[in-house]
């Protein structure tokens, strides 16, 4: 599996780098975060929903295996 589940004792260096750029970003915005920040964050062209959509999708597939955590708003905060 490319991205493991976080489980105690999984660090986050086991993730490919561009996933850990992706955590790293929402972890240094200053609160929570839409995916549009994190691609801008990224150098992502925000402005054209193609490009922001599979950003999108790699954020939910990291909350699925929990490593960031989705609000009910749609931002994303890391775990603590």
């Amino acid at each position: 599996m490319l991205i493991p589940h976080r489980t105690s004792g999984v660090e986050e260096s086991v993730l490919p780098p561009y996933y850990q750029r992706i955590l790293a970003s929402v972890r240094q915005a200053a609160g929570p975060v839409m995916a549009r920040q994190v691609g801008e964050l990224l150098g992502v062209d925000v402005n054209v929903r193609p490009k922001l959509e599979p950003l999108r999708g790699k954020l939910v597939r990291r909350v699925d295996r929990g490593w960031p955590r989705k609000l009910p708003d749609g931002r994303f905060t890391p775990r603590l």
